[in-house]
């Protein structure tokens, strides 16, 4: 029995490294064919790089890239946290009452439906060339997805538990705290991941449009310089931040809600 026991602990931690080894020697095959391929057909640089040249450039302007890549990380975690603070109390509010709920959705759907490259500019005109436009275009790219699946979440709980805990004697309050908001937590955590990739994108929106500074800047500036390698490099920045604010998200879930069945797949399949 003993035997067994350190058996079957050993081929989990061999499928716990196989699940981290194997995305790593993906991308490594890949980057491995892209240097052979842009070598072998002999293609310009400046069409497409080859990745170890990207990695020259990353490391030269490393201080550049590190002091954008700040500002677009301000930029980005500002308008996502606002996303946040407004997007779950309303969706606590459109579940609460189907009146708000009647006034505020053709709003909300509104604001999504239009491009928010549109109300870049706009933004530009109103707040000039400052952190705010951009925090601004974060906010209302990342904000829907959060809004629509915490009050998913929240009405995901089935009537005869509602019926149940009031039979016992559970106040409104009682009942949210107990149970519509921990059987909600999954939903809002996935719309919370949503949010932390696309909160990337509106940030660079923003700098497109009109910024001195930032990556999106910078992804202009190597445009129009025809410096692809660096361009590259921008977008591997980009990348980075985009995963690691969802990976934090991830883990932040992991801890809240280890016992849902998302996490416990994830953490038995090394799946996100």
């Amino acid at each position: 029995m003993t035997q067994t026991i350190a058996e079957l602990g050993q081929l989990e931690r061999r499928a716990a490294w196989r699940a981290r080894l194997l995305p790593i020697i993906g991308l490594m095959l890949f980057l491995l064919i892209w240097e052979l391929l842009v070598r072998w057909l002999d293609i310009a640089s400046y069409l497409l790089p080859p990745p170890s040249e990207v990695v020259v450039q990353i490391v030269e302007r490393f201080p550049q890239l590190l002091q954008n890549s700040g500002v677009t990380a301000y930029e980005m975690l500002l308008g996502y946290f606002m996303a946040i603070a407004i997007a779950v109390p309303l969706a606590i509010a459109i579940t609460a009452s189907k009146s708000f709920d009647n006034f505020i959705t053709p709003i909300i759907l509104f604001f999504q439906t239009v491009p928010k490259i549109a109300l870049a500019p706009l933004f530009l005109v109103w707040f000039g060339f400052g952190t705010l436009p951009k925090v601004l275009v974060a906010f209302l790219i990342s904000f829907f997805p959060i809004i629509i699946d915490t009050a998913v979440g929240l009405r995901s709980i089935s009537p005869e538990m509602i019926d149940l805990a009031r039979s016992m004697g559970a106040t409104k309050m009682q009942i949210f705290a107990r149970f519509r908001l921990p059987t909600s937590l999954p939903y809002m955590f996935s719309g919370l991941k949503v949010g932390a990739t696309l909160a990337v994108v509106g940030a660079v929106v923003g700098e497109f449009v009109g910024a001195d500074k930032g990556l999106g800047y910078m992804l202009l500036v190597t445009n129009s310089n025809m410096q692809t390698a660096l361009m590259f490099g921008v977008i591997v920045a980009l990348t980075a931040q985009g995963l690691i604010l969802f990976y934090v998200v991830q883990f932040l879930e992991n801890i809240l809600i280890p016992w849902h069945i998302t996490v416990r797949s994830g953490q038995e399949h090394g799946t996100m």
